[in-house]
């Protein structure tokens, strides 16, 4: 089993080499419909009018820039472990003339560098099944999260009808590993992807781990057959 240091080493030195692919393999591998989910995130997010909002495991920022295109009085402060992706990110938030509403932070989830109760909302896409530790990430997003706040997850998760679930198994273990590698030529990295997915505790169980660590009102919704799930939850006043 992985250690947890040597796993978040695996995973920052995974992203810093695909980082120059990774937006496009993301909308090409998804056919698009990532931007979709982000989107219906940002919607369900802005409803509360947060001001300052924290985007863990940001990447190259597209869920940041997203919320600060539909929200204009939101500032977002991203972090992510991979120094590449996040020399991207800042290109794209310079282009949108974004640079004054949204701040790019290398840091590990399991230590954020922040104090408690600062942010107004947190959000992830496609990252905490990354995490070197899931309960101590979810931990530390609540502890710098202010009473009241919300938490919104974006994450893969497992179809569990026929034929979507069969259609989707094939498509995650044979063609999105030759895909994704032939492209970035980093074969490890997306079967790195599937695995991660696989072993993912979605659904309630994933709930259970925010209720464990604070979090009360928390839901979840699927979203297209399954293949996605936005998970919601609140800091205790």
């Amino acid at each position: 089993m992985e250690t947890l240091n040597k796993k978040s080493e695996n995973v920052e030195a995974m992203f810093n080499s695909i980082a120059s692919n990774y937006d496009f393999l993301n909308h090409f591998l998804s056919l698009g419909i990532d931007k979709i989910w982000r989107n219906k995130l940002v919607k369900h997010l802005v409803r509360n009018n947060p001001h300052c909002v924290l985007d863990i495991a940001t990447g190259t920022g597209d869920l940041a820039i997203q919320l600060a295109k539909k929200h204009k009085n939101t500032s977002i402060v991203g972090v992510d472990i991979s120094a590449n992706m996040l020399t991207i990110g800042r290109k794209k938030i310079s282009k949108g003339n974004l640079q004054n509403r949204i701040q790019l932070v290398q840091a590990n989830s399991m230590s954020l560098p922040f104090a408690n109760n600062e942010f107004d909302a947190a959000m992830v896409a496609f990252g905490v099944r990354n995490f070197e530790d899931l309960t101590r990430g979810i931990a530390e997003i609540y502890r710098v999260l202010k009473p009241g706040a919300s938490f919104h997850v974006l994450e893969f998760s497992m179809p569990s009808k026929f034929p979507m679930a069969n259609l989707y198994r094939f498509y995650f273990r044979r063609l999105l590993p030759f895909l994704g590698g032939v492209i970035s030529g980093n074969k490890g990295a997306y079967t790195y992807l599937p695995e991660s997915v696989f072993s993912f505790p979605e659904k309630e169980k994933f709930i259970a781990t925010m209720t464990g660590e604070g979090f009360k009102e928390c839901t979840y919704k699927r979203l297209t057959f399954g293949v996605a799930t936005i998970y919601v939850g609140y800091k205790r006043l």
